[in-house]
């Protein structure tokens, strides 16, 4: 009689970086023959990868788990919860958790999952069954690549160091050769993603993979995954003057125009309290110059309004900013203390009424840009990518839009195209974050 094969349910909740942890997780599950499902019920036992970053996304976790543990009773918690105070808050509330461990600590998770659901039914062939990359819980034609973990910044708003520890970045050879292998299996779209992109290779001192002749820093890395004709699209890249030399890269078509740099304010003392890693003095000029090396580069950025210490006059400059740099893409949170962060400890919070207040003006201001920018793209045509298709027609993404948080392409009444496809597309309406338009063929 042949063993059942064990069931783990599984929840994920957090940012990429948290849900590349899931898919590694995941992997190793499957690896091991374990069946995995996204649901409470009938599975042996429940997997959650908290989030830690804000109060909201704290409670979101403690939810989860406490909804796991009324369903099924059988919890191993994981992710940027399970350290620290966080760590302890969890066992108290949920004094029957089986296992708590902090992020990327995979060999935890498998482990009580082994201790608490012994697999019987291991299939020796396993191996055949998990792509060379892994299981991705992305859409099939684009996929999160990670390629480095922690951060050295000690942003005073932030506690992801504590979480994360510092940087360590993945060497290179690595790194390419899962980008490989995702094309291989299909993937478009690459997210190159990290707490912060620009550092990667500094905890390394910029190794040199003797195979490649690449060093381990994020050009290299950038004119690699260049030559794979793929979208290529960098996140949490930090303004540092290195930067520049990704541009070229972007005018030359090898990587997506597009950088996402948090910027969080544009006033010299509000960033020194933040203890950012870079300040804005020679910002716009940069901007400046990086369009007009590379004319159709997109930028997102996010930005905190409301920061202990913050004034009318610091917020107007944020403002100014705004209308001076003409940004893509911009999201913005009302400052919010978070255990553990040293912003807390700063003098003359923000009340929250003055917060919410500024949170609107800021909106209002990036709105119009954003929809003065969409604009623009009328009668443009421009490649986009398949999302998906529904009854109405087709939805994608411009080179400009990341998916999840930028704006898509609304293609109604076309259905002739798959998720996946990259075709081009007649700009015919914009709004304040969307585009719409036809198939060009």
């Amino acid at each position: 009689m042949n063993a059942k094969q064990p069931t783990v349910g599984f929840v994920s909740l957090g940012c990429p970086k948290a849900l590349v942890d899931s898919e590694r997780i995941i992997t190793k599950l499957q690896l091991d023959g374990y069946a995995v499902a996204p649901e409470y019920n009938n599975a042996d036992v429940v997997v959650v990868n908290t989030c830690g970053f804000i109060d909201s996304a704290k409670q979101e976790s403690m939810d989860a788990i406490r909804e796991a543990m009324a369903e099924n009773g059988k919890v191993i918690v994981t992710g940027c919860m399970g350290k620290g105070v966080d760590a302890e808050a969890i066992k108290a509330a949920n004094p029957g958790v089986l296992s708590v461990s902090g992020p990327a600590d995979y060999d935890t998770v498998m482990n009580a999952v082994h201790e608490f659901v012994p697999n019987e039914a291991m299939n020796p062939h396993r191996h055949d069954l998990v792509p060379p990359a892994g299981i991705k819980l992305t859409p099939s034609h684009y996929a999160y690549l990670k390629i480095s973990e922690g951060c050295n910044h000690r942003c005073s708003f932030c506690i992801i160091p504590a979480m994360r520890g510092d940087l360590v970045s993945r060497p290179i050879p690595e790194v390419v050769q899962e980008a490989h292998d995702l094309v291989s299996q299909g993937v478009q779209e690459l997210l190159v993603i990290s707490q912060d992109t620009s550092a990667y290779g500094v905890d390394v001192k910029f190794k040199l993979d003797l195979a490649s002749g690449a060093e381990t820093r994020m050009q290299d890395l950038a004119v690699a995954l260049g030559e794979m004709g793929v979208w290529v699209r960098l996140h949490y890249v930090y303004p540092y003057p290195h930067v520049d030399k990704i541009i070229p890269l972007m005018a030359a078509g090898k990587i997506l125009p597009y950088l996402d740099i948090p910027f969080q304010h544009a006033s010299p003392r509000i960033l020194k309290l933040m203890k950012r890693p870079a300040h804005s003095e020679k910002v716009l000029n940069r901007i400046k110059q990086w369009r007009e090396i590379c004319p159709d580069l997109t930028i997102r950025s996010t930005f905190i309004v409301g920061f202990p210490g913050e004034t009318e006059a610091e917020f107007q400059e944020l403002l100014d900013f705004l209308e001076e740099a003409q940004l893509d893409r911009v999201g913005c949170f009302k400052y919010s203390p978070v255990d553990g962060a040293t912003a807390n400890d700063l003098p003359n919070h923000v009340p929250e009424d003055v917060q919410q207040a500024r949170w609107e003006r800021f909106m209002e201001t990036q709105q119009k840009i954003s929809s003065a920018r969409l604009a623009q793209k009328i009668g443009r045509t421009l490649p986009v990518i398949i999302d998906e298709v529904d009854d109405e027609g087709a939805i994608g993404r411009t080179q400009g839009d990341a998916p999840e948080i930028d704006g898509v392409v609304y293609l109604n009444e076309e259905f002739d195209v798959a998720p996946g496809d990259i075709v081009m597309v007649a700009i015919e309406h914009s709004d304040e974050y969307d585009l719409w338009g036809s198939v060009v063929r």
